[in-house]
């Protein structure tokens, strides 16, 4: 039998014991970013909650020359705010940030009987999701049932989709965008709470049709697709808030990946995970991706390295690959490696606002909508929330990672 030679022994042990060391001061680096981005989210989201008062409607960005721009519950960011403060609730326990979630909760209740909005799972599961998964409210729940049925008017089982947008129906028959996928949350949780597996269906027909026909070959994504109500077949294509109907809007892929990791952990089904899969490569092996991982608005704008990028888009996928990561064997490290070098990026002076700043949001330089020149270069409060969100399922990863050690 061959003998491995002592010296190689005495040699592997160190560096065996370094390669541990090194991956657990890693762990313990990353940890501690994230206990310092609650920290500084904490002394925001206090001047943000003074700055507010009694207001009855909830921040989304800033106005051009700086001043905080509020929405009323109809807007379909009203829920992000909200949800901030129950992710901060979630994280600290403290009864102060639990009655800030409920009081700005409550501005959205009306919602759930709005039926020309399918944004339901953007507003509603964000605020009273989160709020009735960690109170356990059972009146948050019947809003949430209430909401999910009125999503769900929304569906065309000839197209076999939620319809998006109700505006400008002289563009659009029947208009589906890529950021639906973000609402099948709720449905899918309607189904689990009140046992009527319609919701489920709808989720689940409304992911596969989106798969079917919303990418491109490489796994790029349109923003809108504009379906014929009669025969359920695709009219036409566009990217409304991307450079160019053929190339790829950045917080749109995000979406995309988003959702359908998603949908994957609801239905157990490989085909999504394997969408998912394709979603995040196309995005992290993408020419135009650049080397601190936060996109610019759009992969294939002309002369990229003079353009923005969007930090809210960076946010989503970092929370997405964090949740990709924990569905998945050995290439999950790889994936949870991507999503660290985003989190540390959005967490660096860069990206990061200072204390007391930036109107009190979290994140500087998100992208709203360039072709509408609105929102450019700003702070937009769904970047804050799905940072939080990323930071929270980092924490939560590492500490399972310490648990099986």
């Amino acid at each position: 039998m061959m003998r491995t030679p002592r010296l190689l022994i005495l040699f592997a042990f160190p560096i065996f014991a370094l390669a541990l060391f090194s991956l657990s001061r890693n762990r313990a680096d990353g940890v501690q970013l994230s206990q310092r981005n609650f920290a500084f989210a904490q002394k925001q989201l206090t001047l943000a909650l003074e700055r507010l008062g009694d207001s009855q409607n909830n921040p989304r960005s800033t106005n051009n020359d700086g001043t905080l721009q509020l929405v009323p519950s109809k807007d379909w960011t009203s829920g992000f705010f909200p949800g901030c403060l129950w992710l901060i609730y979630e994280y600290t326990g403290e009864e102060k940030w639990k009655i800030a979630a409920q009081k700005f909760t409550r501005n959205l209740e009306q919602e759930k009987l709005n039926g020309t909005t399918h944004d339901m799972g953007f507003k509603m599961f964000c605020s009273f999701g989160n709020g009735y998964r960690l109170t356990g409210d059972r009146e948050y729940r019947e809003i949430l049932l209430e909401s999910a049925k009125m999503l769900i008017t929304r569906f065309n089982p000839k197209v076999g989709c939620i319809r998006s947008w109700d505006h400008h129906q002289h563009l659009w028959q029947y208009p589906v965008i890529i950021d639906n996928m973000m609402n099948l949350e709720l449905l899918f949780w309607a189904a689990k709470e009140s046992g009527d597996l319609t919701f489920y269906n709808v989720a689940r027909q409304h992911a596969e049709t989106t798969m079917k026909n919303q990418f491109r070959p490489d796994y790029s994504t349109w923003h809108v697709l504009n379906y014929d109500t009669a025969t359920g077949q695709v009219l036409d294509r566009h990217t409304h808030q991307g450079y160019a109907h053929e190339s790829t809007w950045a917080r749109g892929q995000a979406w995309a990946l988003y959702g359908f990791i998603m949908v994957y952990r609801e239905t157990r089904e490989q085909r999504f995970l394997n969408q998912a899969v394709h979603i995040a490569n196309f995005i992290l092996n993408h020419k135009n991706f650049p080397e601190d991982m936060v996109p610019y608005w759009d992969f294939d704008v002309p002369n990229i390295y003079n353009e923005l990028r969007d930090a809210s888009a960076a946010a989503i996928l970092c929370s997405a690959l964090y949740e990709l990561s924990t569905h998945l064997d050995r290439e999950g490290v790889n994936y949870k490696s991507a999503a660290d070098k985003i989190l540390a990026n959005l967490s660096s002076e860069k990206y990061l606002a200072k204390p007391g700043k930036n109107a009190n949001f979290l994140l500087m330089h998100a992208v709203g909508n360039k072709p509408a020149n609105t929102e450019i270069d700003m702070p937009i409060i769904y970047a804050d929330y799905y940072f939080l969100e990323a930071n929270l399922r980092k924490l939560k990863i590492e500490k399972m990672a310490d648990g099986m050690k």
